[in-house]
């Protein structure tokens, strides 16, 4: 399921704890409302509340985190293709070919990791066979002065990174989150509405009230899911810098 839907189903639910609440405090006598009772499950969803806001706040900042990070990766793997195609093209014509390849590798990288969203085992992650890859034949080239050399050498260091960084974005995980632990997080939500619909009569206000907290709630599920997916959904990494990172080249 899409965060949107996932966030919706919440909404739904969520509603529907508070329609349930509102007709069991017309239902319910109002002795079980009042004194020490309604002491008592002020305190109990104080203690939901806290631990669902706790919850919330932590989810937050881990998904933030890790979308930072990501966002990172993207930004060090922009930079290190643009220097290693500055690298090659210092290399001389010799690199002409080496700089083609890397324009279909980046190609194929770029598609990759924005139209997928489930890991890939690791013989699906070259899109040619391994002699035709940019880092063999960069192994192949031939120095023929000392600047050339010195050249190759900072090219494979770039393009080991290079992979590096590639393969950690094409296996990361794309749902790190437990559905279970979704699910508890909204029951919560579910008894804390419930009850705050049941704390007074039904009254235009008060369903106006709750109804807008049940949409902040869903919103911060649905920010949450979204920055848990940085390469789908309205939040999304941007491709454009990693696609523009290489300038055309003339046609053979």
């Amino acid at each position: 399921m899409t965060a949107l839907a996932i966030s919706a189903t919440a909404l739904g639910l969520i509603l529907v704890s508070i329609l349930g609440g509102l007709v069991l405090r017309a239902r319910v006598p109002e002795a079980h409302l009042t004194g020490d009772s309604k002491e008592v499950i002020r305190l109990a969803t104080a203690l939901i509340g806290t631990m669902a806001a706790l919850v919330l706040a932590l989810l937050f900042a881990a998904t933030r985190g890790g979308f930072e990070t990501t966002n990172s990766h993207i930004s060090r793997l922009t930079a290190g293709v643009a220097e290693l195609d500055h690298l090659l093209k210092d290399y001389g014509p010799e690199s002409l070919a080496l700089r083609r390849a890397l324009r279909d590798d980046v190609g194929f990288m770029i598609d990759r990791i924005w139209s997928e969203a489930t890991p890939v085992p690791a013989e699906m992650l070259r899109p040619v066979a391994p002699e035709q890859t940019v880092l063999y034949k960069l192994r192949q080239l031939a120095p023929g002065n000392p600047l050339q050399a010195a050249l190759q050498a900072r090219a494979l260091q770039v393009t080991n990174e290079l992979e590096q960084i590639r393969l950690v974005l094409f296996t990361q995980p794309p749902d790190s989150l437990s559905k279970p632990f979704m699910i508890v997080l909204v029951l919560w939500l579910m008894f804390i509405f419930a009850s705050f619909s049941m704390s007074a009569k039904a009254n235009s206000t008060l369903v106006v009230v709750l109804v807008v907290c049940a949409l902040s709630a869903a919103s911060a599920i649905y920010l949450i899911l979204e920055l848990e997916q940085p390469f789908d959904g309205l939040m999304q990494i941007s491709s454009e810098p990693l696609r523009r990172s290489l300038v055309p080249l003339p046609a053979p």
